[in-house]
C-alpha cells in the first residue's frame, strides 16, 4: 500500500508500523510542503497515494496544501483516515466522491467531555466570582449550584456525547439523549430522535450541543429551540457554530433561557473583534480548542494505526464516516 501521511506524525508512529514494512510505501509530506518518498522527491502529480492520514498536525500550512493536494489527484486512493471530528468541510466529501472510505478518529472525544464538565462546573460553582472575591480580600461564601440531581440533554450521541455523559452521571446527573437512530443507551434514561429535541428541552438543566452539522442540524438551536429551554438552564455547544442561531441565542439570553451560554464553536472563526460574544455576562467562550487536550494525538496516533493493520488485514475497519455528515 502506497500510504501518504505528515512526516512528524510518521516520527512519532514509525516503530509501530515495523511489522507491516513489507505491505507499506510510505510517501512523506515535510512541514514545509516537500514531499519524498524513500528519499525521492515527489510533487503532487507524482506521489500518487493509495492512502493517506490527514493527522491533526497536518491540518494547516504548507503541509496541508501539498498533502490535500496528492490525495485529490491521485488515481489511485482507496481510503483515508482523518483525525477531524466534524465532516463538514467539502474537502471529506470530495475524497468520498473519488472512492475514498473515509474513516475518523475519536481521540478528541475525552478532552471535550472533560472541558464541558469542567466550564459547567466552573459557571455552576461560580468560580470567576470567587476568584474576584479573594482578589479583593473579602471573606464571602458564595452558594453555589451542585450537579447531582440535574437533568442534562446531550444532542449528538456519539464518541463525544457518551463522553460527555458518562462524566455528568459520575457526578449524579441524570442523563437524556438525542441521536440519529434514537437508538437507547445505557448512559442514557431517555434517548430520543433530533426531530423531539424539542420536547426534552424543558426539562434539561444543561443542554449539550454535540451533532454533527449537516442539513438536518443547521441552526437547529433557533428561537423556538431556546423558546422550549429551561429557566436558569446552560447551553454549551462543542460542535459546529452553524448549530446555533447566533442572533437568536442574543436575545435568548437576555430572556433568561438559557441563562449562560459555553461557547467553543462560533459561525466565524475566529470571532470577529466587534462580536457581542467577547464581552457578553452571560457567555463563556473559548478559541475552538476544547479539542486540544494533553492525550488527544496519541489516541489519534493509536486509532490510525489499529485502522491500518485492519485495512492491510482485510478485516472491518472502525469508525467508518456517516455520508450524510459530510459537508455538501
Amino acid at each position: 500500500m502506497r500510504l501518504m501521511m505528515f512526516e512528524p506524525a510518521y516520527q512519532r508512529i514509525a516503530e509501530r508500523l515495523v511489522p507491516m514494512k513489507s505491505k507499506l510505501q510510505c510517501v512523506l509530506v515535510g512541514a514545509d510542503g516537500k514531499i519524498t518518498c524513500d528519499g525521492q522527491a515527489l510533487d503532487p502529480d507524482t506521489a500518487q497515494p493509495e492512502a493517506g492520514w490527514m493527522s491533526a498536525d497536518s491540518m494547516s500550512g504548507g503541509g496541508q496544501r501539498a498533502l490535500v493536494t496528492s490525495l485529490l489527484k491521485s488515481n489511485q486512493l482507496m481510503w483515508v483516515h482523518t483525525g477531524a471530528a466534524g465532516l463538514d468541510h467539502p474537502i471529506w466529501a470530495q475524497l468520498v466522491d473519488k472512492g475514498a472510505l473515509l474513516t475518523t478518529g475519536h481521540g478528541q472525544a475525552p478532552c471535550i467531555a472533560e472541558y464541558v464538565l469542567a466550564e459547567v462546573l466552573g459557571q455552576f460553582q461560580r468560580l470567576p466570582e470567587r476568584r474576584a472575591e479573594q482578589a479583593a480580600k473579602r471573606w464571602t461564601r458564595l452558594p453555589f449550584r451542585e450537579i447531582a440531581g440535574t437533568r442534562w440533554l446531550i444532542v449528538g450521541f456519539g464518541a463525544i456525547g457518551e463522553g460527555v455523559a458518562e462524566r455528568a452521571k459520575a457526578f449524579g446527573a441524570r442523563i437524556d439523549g438525542v441521536r440519529r437512530s434514537g437508538a437507547p443507551n445505557p448512559l442514557a434514561e431517555r434517548m430520543g430522535l433530533l426531530s423531539e429535541t424539542k420536547s426534552l428541552l424543558p426539562d434539561a438543566d444543561v443542554v449539550v450541543l454535540a451533532a454533527p452539522l449537516n442539513q438536518e442540524t443547521r441552526h437547529m438551536a433557533d428561537t423556538g429551540f431556546f423558546a422550549a429551554m429551561k429557566p436558569g438552564s446552560v447551553l454549551v455547544n462543542v460542535g459546529r457554530g452553524d448549530l446555533v442561531d447566533e442572533p437568536a441565542l442574543l436575545t435568548a439570553l437576555e430572556a433568561g433561557a438559557p441563562e449562560h451560554a459555553i461557547l467553543d464553536v462560533f459561525h466565524d472563526e475566529p470571532l470577529k473583534d466587534d462580536s457581542p460574544f467577547w464581552t457578553h455576562p452571560k457567555v463563556s467562550l473559548t478559541p475552538h480548542s476544547s479539542a486540544f487536550g494533553s492525550g488527544q494525538a496519541a489516541r489519534n496516533d493509536a486509532m490510525f494505526v489499529e485502522n491500518l493493520r485492519r485495512r492491510l488485514a482485510g478485516e472491518a475497519m472502525l469508525y467508518e464516516a456517516d455520508p450524510r455528515d459530510l459537508g455538501r
